[in-house]
């Protein structure tokens, strides 16, 4: 018992991180179900990335303000989330890809859902569950309600 109540922070975050990965693999599934580049597992680990990392920026800053005896600590927890975007934004990056012939470019819908999974870990991380289950929600509304409006409309055009 000495050990969970000495490490029950580091559980928390565990359980932050599950719950994000589970909220990024619901967004990942969907991709994965189209045959894009970043599926499943992508979107678990950068959901999942970043509440650990908006997670662990609580902690260290926690530490100090114990270790300095109250005094105010200057922190910039934005900065850890513009991190975590920059990253995420490399790896987005990646997915897209111009055509050459046609001039087409594919991957914006992914590169965009990786950005989201990065922020609902976020929001995980900040406690903000509901938040993070209603934005999951909002993002499979978005991906499967609009693209079947999108395939009607297309559809549409041809006639």
């Amino acid at each position: 018992m000495e050990f969970f109540n000495s490490h029950g922070t580091e559980f928390e975050i565990l359980a932050y991180v599950a719950v994000a990965m589970m909220l990024g693999a619901i967004i990942g599934l969907e991709r994965e179900f189209k045959d894009k580049p970043a599926g499943l597992r992508t979107h678990m680990l950068v959901a999942g990335a970043a509440a650990l990392l908006v997670s662990l920026g609580n902690v260290v800053t926690s530490q100090y303000q114990l270790e300095l005896g109250g005094q105010a600590v200057q922190a910039d927890p934005i900065r850890i989330m513009e991190a975590v975007i920059t990253g995420v934004s490399f790896l987005g990056a990646g997915t897209i890809i111009r055509s050459r012939a046609g001039g087409q470019v594919e991957g914006l819908t992914t590169a965009a859902t990786l950005l989201v999974a990065a922020a609902v870990g976020g929001c995980v991380a900040l406690s903000q569950i509901l938040l993070s289950v209603g934005i999951t929600a909002l993002v499979l509304i978005t991906l499967r309600g609009l693209g079947f409006a999108e395939k009607r409309v297309a559809g549409n055009k041809e006639s």
